[in-house]
């Protein structure tokens, strides 16, 4: 009498055999899924689409904020038309080359853990930015800080306050389901991991360039481009934005506060370069990831007195 074959286990349902392990009883990992990723052209539209709907927030605030309306007036005005398109561009594209599931298309699955992977990788990211700005100024790269007149704001109170929002809760939302969700999923489907992730950290620096600064730019656009490299490395790594975001918010979120607050002033006036550097590396450390965040005339003289 032959004994039967045992059942296999039905399709969805666990393996009964075990992991296997090694000699020592280690289990091996399983193998990880591959990143999910996007046609390239939800990428390069959601670059384009972030670049001049910035661009334009910027030119309508300057218009507009003489008219002492309402802080939620311009916070309005800086979210949607800053910010509004990108939203729209996320819609179209995951309804367009998505999976049906528009937030699980760029990563946007939050978790209580990312309050704890947030601070995390936000501390490696500064990490980072510091060592990349002391290279930057070892090599005199011409560089600006995008937050110098920031300090002279606190007289324009409304358009402080209207900066300080989109920089801590509109930036890291919608530039990290930009850059994070559909740019790096949309370079992973052309290139491979590192490339991706330097990739859309490069178009992150060069996405906060301002004519207003100049040749600037270039060290701004570098040290930035850390910042961006050191979000996309993560959020490959853990296959989700969630985490990103609450770097990013707590990224612009301290250097507003020690700018608003005067302790890089107090800082650089008793230590004006700490690195013996040709410029403070405490200083260009404190930027943050909004573009133009200074200037709310658009740099026009308003004084009008002889």
């Amino acid at each position: 009498m032959t004994t039967p074959a045992p059942a296999s286990a039905p399709s969805g349902s666990p393996s009964p055999w075990p992991a296997p392990t090694t000699p020592m009883g280690v289990v091996f990992a399983p193998q990880r899924e591959e990143h999910p990723t996007l046609p390239l052209v939800a990428g390069i539209g959601a670059i384009v689409v972030l670049v001049i709907s910035l661009l334009g927030s910027k030119y309508v605030l300057d218009l507009l904020v003489d008219y002492d309306w309402p802080v939620v007036a311009y916070v309005a005005l800086l979210g949607t038309i800053g910010y509004g398109p990108s939203v729209v561009w996320w819609w179209f594209a995951t309804t367009r080359w998505g999976s049906g599931n528009r937030r699980a298309d760029v990563g946007f699955l939050p978790r209580w853990a990312d309050l704890g992977w947030g601070p995390l990788i936000w501390l490696a990211t500064i990490l980072f930015q510091v060592a990349v700005t002391t290279i930057v100024l070892a090599l005199d790269v011409p560089i600006s800080n995008n937050t110098d007149d920031i300090g002279e704001l606190t007289a324009d109170r409304t358009y402080t306050v209207a900066i300080v929002i989109t920089a801590v809760v509109a930036a890291p939302l919608v530039e990290e389901l930009v850059f994070r969700g559909l740019v790096l999923r949309s370079l992973l489907s052309v290139a491979n991991a590192p490339l991706a992730v330097i990739g859309q950290g490069l178009l992150f620096g060069v996405a906060h360039v301002d004519p207003v600064r100049g040749v600037g730019n270039v060290g701004l656009a570098i040290v930035l481009s850390a910042v961006g490299v050191s979000f996309g490395a993560a959020a490959y790594q853990l296959r989700r934005i969630g985490p990103t975001m609450v770097a990013h918010a707590i990224f612009n979120g301290v250097v507003m506060i020690i700018l608003l607050s005067g302790v890089r002033d107090r800082i650089l006036e008793n230590n004006p370069d700490p690195f013996d550097l040709d410029g403070s590396v405490a200083e260009q450390v404190a930027v943050v990831d909004q573009p133009h965040v200074a200037e709310p005339h658009g740099g026009r003289d308003t004084d009008t007195s002889d």
